[in-house]
């Protein structure tokens, strides 16, 4: 067993959290990482309240986490009620300013772990009493920046103090969890390492294009959020694996913006067919290191017996 600050804080037997991907971590993949001794996050999406209640549903008498995209949920506020209602192990903030809803979080007695991907937004989670700050590598699958997580973990640990400091982006097997710990990191934040993973709510085709990539196939850009009408604020953009649709587009904004209803319809009958040669397949650039569709606990078990193998030599 690795014990870490993180593994105190949340009682854990593996210092591991899987990311709250939108749409794609149900309560199912949550409740199962959790069992299987990390911390399972609910990706609470764009608001759509039902959808949350059916996975906070799903997830059953386990304890999870749940997660929001903070623009978004700054929306619809009403979320956040919702899932501090429900008690989850911990809040999950990314992406936006935490300010308005920290102190909600903290006053729920609720653990609030605040994703960044700057050294500045850190500083900002830790003055909010952020019990956890995640620092996320570009390498991350789906939303991010421009920082490395190689040179981000390390100076984010330096600048916040006793806060635990998790790391995400480009962590997909054991290798990346030691690695972490070196670079001082209290535990690693795992999205694309799940996302083949049984419990995941993706069409089996996309699963399957996940598993046969490299970290060469992946690309880092906003024309999947052009294609689905989402107004992503900057800097953030989203690494996905290139595809027919994205080679026609990315380089051309104006033309898929003059186009935006014609292929809004085609993206999204894609995306509900599992064509991905037109709908996105969302992973980081550890997905090079994923070989195989498993269930979730047995993510678990690789990483953290690989990385104990690891540490102990």
């Amino acid at each position: 067993m690795i014990s870490t600050a993180l593994t105190q804080l949340f009682d854990l037997r593996a210092p591991i959290l899987s990311a709250p991907m939108a749409g794609i971590a149900g309560g199912a993949l949550a409740a199962a990482v959790t069992r299987a001794g990390g911390l399972g996050v609910i990706g609470g999406g764009y608001g759509d309240r039902d959808w949350l209640k059916s996975q906070l549903a799903a997830a059953g008498n386990t304890p999870v986490g749940v997660g929001f995209i903070t623009w978004s949920m700054a929306k619809r506020p009403d979320l956040l009620k919702l899932a501090l209602d429900h008690a989850p192990k911990a809040i999950f903030l990314s992406f936006g300013d935490l300010r308005p809803f920290a102190p909600l979080v903290k006053q729920a007695g609720i653990p609030l772990i605040a994703q960044v991907q700057t050294l500045r937004d850190a500083k900002v989670a830790r003055d909010e009493g952020a019990d956890v700050i995640v620092a996320q590598g570009t390498e991350a699958g789906g939303h991010g920046s421009i920082r490395s997580t190689f040179t981000l973990v390390p100076e984010v640990v330096d600048a916040v103090g006793l806060v635990p400091v998790v790391a995400a982006g480009g962590v997909a097997d054991g290798r990346g969890l030691a690695a972490a710990l070196m670079l001082g990191a209290a535990g690693v934040l795992c999205g694309t390492a799940f996302v083949t993973s049984e419990e995941t709510l993706l069409h089996p085709n996309v699963k399957a294009a996940a598993v046969a990539a490299t970290g060469d196939d992946t690309l880092r850009s906003s024309v999947f959020d052009v294609a689905r009408s989402i107004d992503w604020p900057e800097p953030w953009t989203m690494r996905t694996l290139r595809n027919a649709f994205s080679d026609q587009w990315a380089d051309d904004f104006d033309g898929l913006r003059s186009n935006a209803a014609r292929e809004a319809a085609r993206y999204a009958k894609a995306r509900d067919a599992g064509d991905t040669d037109v709908s996105a397949v969302i992973v980081g650039e550890g997905i090079g290191l994923i070989h195989a569709v498993q269930p979730a606990a047995q993510v678990v078990q690789r990483i953290v017996d690989q990385a104990e193998k690891l540490l102990a030599r």
